[in-house]
């Protein structure tokens, strides 16, 4: 008996898990980041975050499934699953098996073009200008200092915005693009307390949609590092993964009424500082509840 198996399965894999991210509305993540939010009695608030935001609707990752890939025979196994040369005939059935695939293989290519655009606020990812027209779109938005391209949908930013909590707070918000993954959240409620949480700064909670997908952006790269040898996608779809790691700051001097910091709040200037350091092991997205106005 012989055996073959499917067509590049490491890069399938990568391709699936990056689709379901992007379906579940993971498809922008924090990497390497400092960030902090500054709250007053009086409700002034300041926030900012500096740092790395990947885009995965703009990445190699996500675009292997539109790109036209050529022929390329899949290995064959014998009786007791060891790899041997392929014949001429399995070579030629593989051959008319891909053939046959073309129409749907197109159909389906079209469809996550299609699908990607919508995510990205209606920039196709396969037009040359898709960084610089996400780039553009981010500057015109108040707050966006900073919008640098480091490569493969991995951009250098700054953001900071200042004035006066009369409503929740939310970052990113960008026009156009669902804001389906928040890295940062002030919830206001009436009684002057404010929910602080961070959800995106966590891969293993289960609360956070990084949690529920393999941990996130950092899943498909531990996947693309155990890529099997002579899996050409793995270097070219893996290397600007965004890695997970920064500090979220909270400082205020309000009455902090629970957090989950490990050290709990520090007192300095009259103020409460709350300190989050964030990697990829990190379990629990940051939290925080605080009483203004007292």
């Amino acid at each position: 008996m012989t055996a073959h198996r499917p067509f590049r399965p490491m890069a399938a894999t990568l391709l699936a898990a990056a689709a379901a991210l992007l379906l579940t509305g993971c498809f922008v993540s924090p990497g390497k980041f400092t960030s902090e939010l500054a709250m007053e009695n009086d409700g002034s608030f300041s926030f900012r975050y500096d740092g790395e935001i990947f885009f995965l609707g703009l990445s190699k990752l996500a675009q292997m499934g539109a790109a036209k890939e050529a022929f390329e025979p899949a290995p064959c196994y014998d009786d007791d699953l060891g790899p041997r040369d392929c014949t001429e005939e399995e070579i030629a059935q593989q051959r008319t098996e891909w053939d046959a695939g073309a129409e749907d293989r197109a159909a389906k290519a079209k469809k996550e073009a299609e699908d990607i655009a919508k995510v990205l606020g209606g920039i196709d990812p396969s037009d040359p200008a898709a960084v610089e027209k996400m780039r553009r779109l981010l500057l015109r938005h108040k707050g966006w200092q900073r919008v640098e391209h480091k490569g493969d949908g991995l951009f250098d930013v700054s953001y900071a915005v200042a004035g006066q909590l009369s409503h929740d707070l939310t970052f990113p918000i960008i026009e156009g693009i669902p804001a389906a993954n928040v890295f940062v959240q002030a919830i206001l409620r009436g009684d002057n307390t404010v929910r602080v949480n961070a959800p995106a700064f966590a891969v293993q909670d289960n609360a956070s949609p990084f949690g529920a997908m393999m941990g996130g952006f950092t899943g498909l790269a531990a996947l693309g590092a155990g890529a099997q040898e002579g899996d050409t996608d793995k270097g070219d779809t893996t290397k600007n993964l965004p890695q997970l790691e920064g500090t979220f700051t909270v400082l205020t001097n309000g009455r902090i009424l629970a957090n989950n910091t490990d050290e709990g709040p520090v007192e300095a200037g009259g103020r409460s500082r709350l300190e989050w350091r964030i990697d990829p092991s990190t379990a629990s997205a940051p939290t925080a509840l605080i009483r203004l106005g007292e």
